[in-house]
């Protein structure tokens, strides 16, 4: 039997938290079924930090008596708050005279390697879904989890879940996957700082891979390149709305109005901002053997550095504050000269028709003077600008970014 109209559907642990949204969950899974679809389920652990099986408790279970727990120990308790949910969700299913099947990550053929808490989806076997599929089952699966070569447990880190449910998607040839979520779509800026902010109907790969890298928290960039390398098309909804939510996808292939005919009415598709973020100068007075023995020491220590801009005498860069202190360490063994500014923010504008077009840099310089808000650094690509700001003016610059690229306007 050739499957077709296979739809994977995502569900995160905001929406499995109580018996109403589970039962909201419940009724976008049978609509989908009613249509016709052969229906796969992905879940996160249910609740956020706090509640009994969110994932961050379940660490918490093991970090309070051995802050060096190993990760393998770690994966292994991790993964038991999806299988909760799973079956959660079955036994609700059933009471509606369905038969689900759960699957872990293992179960359902998702092999990764062995990088305890941020491992990689090697494969995946397609054929374990698909047998129950056939015979008119949902399936549930354990997202944020795989099985290694060697059959342990390994999970795949933030955003894991995201991840499990593009990949099956593209396992599977599914029409679409759909990640349902506690917000009607991807905004053009976060609501809570920006009241104006409006849903975006539509949204290209590496725009939304953008807002997702620089602090928007729509969808995990790790599932965007997986669906990108397929055209797969994803969206994201509210389990506890109707609203059509956000498409994602190349352009007008995947149905629905055509991409261009958004992109056309703005110039910038959303700005995005992240926090606790460090300004850091080096002094390096054209010593370039230093300059190099630096950057391999923090590569090995797996500093990760942003907003780079290089001077013949010094280095300007950008660090997340939880490195300062790793960070100074280096620098003091290595006697090198250097200077930290703290509690910045960095402010982004995303847009993939920027690349080329005069004036958008002038727009961004007007709209923070004009507010009082200061810049200092900035940074780019085809498709984003970067300027850091003092973490208190973050929230205005992200207003006046909004209102100067007219964002709120429909």
């Amino acid at each position: 039997m050739i499957l077709l109209n296979i739809v994977v559907q995502k569900f995160g642990g905001t929406s499995l938290s109580t018996d109403e949204r589970r039962e909201m969950v419940i009724e976008k899974i049978l609509k989908a079924k009613s249509q016709g679809k052969s229906v796969v389920v992905v879940v996160s652990a249910m609740g956020r930090k706090g509640e009994p099986y969110a994932t961050d408790t379940l660490r918490g279970l093991v970090l309070k008596h051995n802050s060096d727990c190993g990760l393998r120990t770690l994966d292994f308790l991790m993964s038991c708050g999806e299988m909760i949910s799973a079956a959660v969700l079955a036994a609700t299913l059933e009471k509606y005279g369905e038969k689900p099947i759960v699957m872990t990550g293992a179960q359902a053929g998702i092999l990764t390697d062995e990088q305890f808490s941020s491992s990689e989806i090697l494969s995946i076997d397609e054929n374990k879904i698909l047998t129950h599929l056939e015979r008119g089952s949902i399936v549930i699966v354990c997202g944020f989890q795989g099985v290694s070569n060697e059959g342990s447990i390994t999970t795949l880190g933030r955003g894991g879940s995201d991840t499990t449910a593009t990949a099956l998607g593209v396992a599977l040839n599914a029409e679409y996957v759909e990640i349902f979520t506690d917000v009607d779509g991807i905004m053009t800026a976060d609501p809570n700082v920006v009241p104006s902010a409006k849903i975006i109907d539509e949204i290209n790969y590496e725009e939304v891979f953008q807002m997702a890298d620089k602090g928007a928290k729509v969808i995990h960039p790790r599932a965007v390149e997986i669906a990108q390398r397929e055209n797969l098309l994803v969206r994201i909804k509210n389990t506890l709305s109707q609203h059509p939510g956000t498409s994602i996808h190349y352009s007008k292939n995947n149905g629905g109005s055509p991409y261009s005919n958004r992109i056309n009415k703005r110039l910038l598709t959303a700005i995005t901002h992240q926090n606790n973020i460090a300004q850091v100068f080096v002094i390096f007075d054209n010593d370039f053997k230093r300059e190099s023995e630096f950057l391999s020491t923090l590569a090995k220590a797996k500093i990760s550095i942003d907003m780079i801009n290089f001077f013949l005498d010094r280095k300007v860069f950008t660090i997340n504050e939880g490195q300062i202190p790793l960070l100074k360490e280096l620098l003091e063994e290595l006697q090198i000269p250097y200077d930290i500014k703290e509690k910045c923010s960095k402010v982004t504008i995303v847009g993939s028709r920027i690349t080329g077009i005069p004036g958008v840099m002038a727009t961004i310089v007007e709209a923070l003077s004009r507010g009082g808000v200061k810049i200092l650094q900035s940074s780019d690509s085809h498709s984003t600008i970067s300027c850091l700001v003092p973490e208190e003016d973050a929230i205005k610059a992200v207003n006046l970014l909004h209102d100067a690229f007219h964002l709120n306007e429909e």
